[in-house]
């Protein structure tokens, strides 16, 4: 690959040769990617220092960046430049949410893109994003990376090619890896690097998250979207076997779950306490869905504390067996557990466990055999590593077979237990957990509901092809054979991908035709409606009956 002073790329197969002026480096692509990616930030960043800043690269943000002139130019050229320099600085500007705010704009920074070669330009940092833009391509050549989206960030550079040789790469959960290019003096100055970690890891850094400071205003106020009573309500809750309970209105019976809580009818408050103190951190079955016509039921627990003991609690075992009987349909609990075998063994000799079919004779226990965090990130960053920057096509499929990805998407779904892992993966206690932690902090009077913007447009989020079947039980199907991998996500920053069409324009397209078409049979429903019912119809055709008709999407 040469870059000329013009920016033209000539991308080789074999080996690589990159020359930048006077600078000439070459390597295999076989080669370590972070050295390539050193290599070049040093030379791109040597062959910028031989040249002069021009006028129109200072920040007018940042006055200490001073300008040099070879000489004092006319009122007219000053004119013309500080206009030129506003016109630029303007295209360059980066879009702002209602309250954000810039924390640092840093002009002559080189992204070294993985699939173009370095581009220059100029960086934001904000509160909420890092924004990258060339306006010298056309069209303009942008990058806009939420603050979130960032796993970690690096400092890299060649320390052979001088002190004036800085970049960092920047990590990201996207499946991306961003490196960035920028003069010593630049970094000094402003702080890239350090404005990036303090705002991408705010309470790290003694900042508040950006959500306290998002001002946007919505018609619809989402943290009165749900009201727990209308949704058990909506179920056709309380029935006469279940009930809406307030015994934990004050998070003495557990104080992980809500306020309110659907429990089965004849249960007492005093039992449901003995219940609670046999169960891990309180958490007592509860009803989360029910269905309208059978009365099957989803309800959810944590681990019974049966120890290495083998302890059993009546009044649990009566609960449980309360919850098959409200159903007249049901003749066997089957309760499913997320863990492993092998871990449920580990958590019992340390007090937890499972329920055992002599203390629960009518119940059926599945171990659902989900994987630990750690193998899930592993599988994830052989994921990621297959799929960005480059793919190798001719290994493709038992590259991503390698990864084992599918196969744990598969076991989300379906058990599997042959895996003998002694590793268990937190996240959903420690998601709840979170929700907990958030129900106690108010957070409605200090940051604005998801809902409110979901809600304030809707059409960008309804679903054109959903048809609303009475009580239609979906199936799904966790064979491999029906799994595929993911590519509009994991591999969507390859510009080799044929580019996904922008699902919120996809959706607005498919929500007019189905309106328009709606409209039209709705309108010819009338038609013949009307004609079967005119005098002049029914004498001058023969008798004929009208079949209503059913359209679906």
């Amino acid at each position: 690959m040469y870059i000329y002073p013009q920016s033209v790329l000539i991308f080789l197969t074999k080996n690589i040769c990159l020359k930048i002026f006077n600078h000439t480096i070459s390597f295999s692509p076989t080669g370590s990617h972070v050295e390539w990616c050193k290599q070049l930030i040093a030379a791109t960043i040597s062959s910028q220092i031989s040249g002069s800043v021009t006028s129109e690269n200072v920040s007018r943000d940042y006055k200490e960046i001073q300008e040099e002139h070879n000489g004092y130019p006319s009122e007219a050229e000053a004119d013309q430049a500080l206009r030129d320099g506003n016109k630029l600085a303007q295209m360059e500007e980066a879009p702002l949410f209602p309250g954000e705010s810039i924390k640092a704009i840093v002009k002559d920074v080189m992204y070294i893109c993985p699939f173009m070669g370095a581009v220059s330009g100029t960086l934001t940092v904000t509160d909420f994003k890092m924004y990258f833009k060339n306006v010298e391509r056309d069209p303009h050549f942008i990058l806009d990376v939420p603050l979130g989206v960032i796993s970690r960030v690096e400092k890299i550079g060649a320390q052979s090619h001088g002190d004036n040789s800085c970049g960092i790469e920047i990590v990201c959960k996207d499946m991306r890896n961003l490196r960035l290019a920028y003069k010593q003096e630049e970094q000094s100055k402003l702080g890239i690097f350090e404005n990036l970690n303090k705002h991408a890891f705010p309470l790290s850094n003694g900042q508040t998250l950006f959500a306290f400071n998002y001002k946007e205003k919505f018609p619809i106020n989402g943290w009165k979207v749900y009201d727990s009573v209308a949704e058990y309500k909506r179920q056709g809750l309380p029935n006469e076997s279940w009930k809406i309970s307030k015994v934990n209105s004050n998070y003495d019976l557990c104080d992980t779950y809500p306020a309110i809580i659907v429990v089965p009818t004849n249960v007492k408050d005093d039992d449901l306490a003995k219940v609670a103190a046999f169960r891990a951190k309180g958490r007592v079955p509860v009803l989360s869905w029910i269905h309208p016509e059978s009365q099957a039921t989803i309800t959810r627990c944590s681990q019974p504390l049966v120890g290495p003991s083998d302890k059993r609690c009546k009044e649990d075992e009566k609960y449980l067996q309360t919850i098959m009987d409200a159903n007249a349909q049901s003749h066997k609990l089957i309760i499913f557990d997320a863990r492993q075998n092998s871990v449920a063994d580990t958590n019992k000799a340390k007090g937890g466990g499972y329920e055992s079919e002599s203390a629960y004779p009518n119940a059926e226990l599945v171990f659902l055999e989900i994987h630990n965090i750690h193998v899930m990130r592993e599988s994830l960053r052989k994921l990621k590593e297959i799929a960005y920057p480059s793919i190798d096509e001719t290994r493709w499929l038992s590259n991503v077979d390698g990864t084992h990805w599918l196969e744990y998407i598969r076991r989300v779904g379906h058990g599997n237990d042959n895996h003998a892992d002694a590793d268990r993966s937190p996240i959903f206690l420690q998601f709840i957990d979170c929700v907990w932690q958030m129900t106690r902090q108010d957070i409605y009077t200090k940051t604005i509901s998801l809902w409110s913007y979901i809600n304030s447009q809707l059409d960008e989020f309804s679903n054109p092809f959903f048809v609303n079947y009475e009580n239609h039980v979906l199936y799904p199907v966790a064979s491999m054979s029906h799994l595929e991998l993911w590519v509009n996500y994991y591999v969507r920053w390859n510009p080799r991908m044929r580019p996904q069409m922008p699902i919120h324009q996809n959706l607005k397209e498919l929500l007019a035709v189905r309106a328009e078409l709606q409209k039209r049979v709705e309108d010819l429903q009338r038609e013949v409606a009307t004609r079967a019912s005119s005098p002049s119809e029914r004498g001058s055709s023969p008798s004929h009956s009208v079949t209503p008709v059913h359209t679906s999407v």
